[in-house]
C-alpha cells in the first residue's frame, strides 16, 4: 500500500493549521486550526473489507513533571510513549481517500462525540480525553481527529504518525468510547496491509528559531 497527502509533505514540519496548538507569545500556547489532514491510499490488497485510521504520536513524555512549566524544560532523553490523535475504524473497503477538514475543523472545547465519521467509519477516544481529565474548562470526551500539541517546552521535535491498515473484516466490532490502544489490538491477525507517513512538530520556541521556523 501507498499513503500520501496533499495537506503535508512526509519529514517536513506541519502547518498550524493541521495543529491543536500553536505558539504564543503571550500564551506561549494557544489554538490552531485542528484540521485533519487530506490523506489517501492506494495498492490495496486484494481481499480487503474495511480499513482502520491512527495517527499517534510516539514522543510524548512518559513523565509530566516539567511539562509546561515555566523555567523548567522536557529534555531529550525523557523516555517518550505513543500518544493517540486519530482513531479510525470501519472504514468502508471503497474509500480511498479522506479530506482536509472533513473529519475536524477547528478545537471543540470539551471534545467531539465518539460515532459514526461523514464517510462510513467510527471514529473513537484520542488521548486527549486522558491529557484533560479533571480539567473544568477542556475536559470531556475527545473523539476522532485532535491535532498536534507538543509541550512548548520539550526540547523534542514530535513526529506524528499517521497510518492506514487494509483488513480482512467489515468490522472490529469496536463501538462506543473505544481507543487507540483498543483498536490496535483489535487489528491484531487482520492486518492485510498497511501504509505510514511521517510529519514534524514543535511549540518550542527555541526549537523552531533553531531551525529557522
Amino acid at each position: 500500500m501507498h499513503l500520501r497527502s496533499d495537506s503535508f509533505k512526509p519529514y517536513h514540519w506541519f502547518d498550524p493549521r493541521l495543529a491543536f496548538g500553536k505558539p504564543d507569545p503571550d500564551t506561549h500556547v494557544t489554538f490552531a486550526g485542528n484540521r485533519n489532514p487530506h490523506l489517501a491510499w492506494s495498492g490495496v490488497p486484494e481481499g480487503t473489507r474495511s480499513f482502520a485510521l491512527l495517527c499517534w504520536d510516539p514522543d510524548v513524555p512518559t513523565v509530566g513533571d516539567d511539562v509546561n512549566q515555566e523555567g523548567r524544560t522536557v529534555p531529550l532523553d525523557l523516555p517518550r510513549t505513543d500518544f493517540f490523535h486519530w482513531v479510525v475504524c470501519d472504514l468502508p473497503a471503497s474509500l480511498r481517500e479522506i479530506a482536509e477538514g472533513a473529519h475536524a475543523d477547528g478545537v471543540t472545547v470539551g471534545g467531539k462525540d465518539p460515532g459514526p465519521t461523514p464517510d462510513g467509519g467510527l471514529q473513537g477516544l484520542n488521548d486527549y480525553t486522558g491529557w484533560f481529565a479533571g480539567d473544568p474548562d477542556m475536559g470531556g470526551e475527545y473523539a476522532g481527529y485532535d491535532g498536534m500539541g507538543p509541550p512548548w517546552n520539550d526540547e523534542r521535535i514530535h513526529g506524528y504518525r499517521f497510518a492506514v491498515y487494509a483488513l480482512d473484516v467489515d468490522s472490529l466490532g469496536l463501538s462506543g468510547a473505544f481507543t487507540g490502544a483498543e483498536l490496535r489490538a483489535a487489528t491484531a491477525g487482520h492486518v492485510l496491509d498497511s501504509a505510514e507517513i511521517l510529519g514534524l512538530y514543535s511549540n518550542n520556541p527555541q526549537v523552531l528559531a533553531e531551525r529557522g521556523r
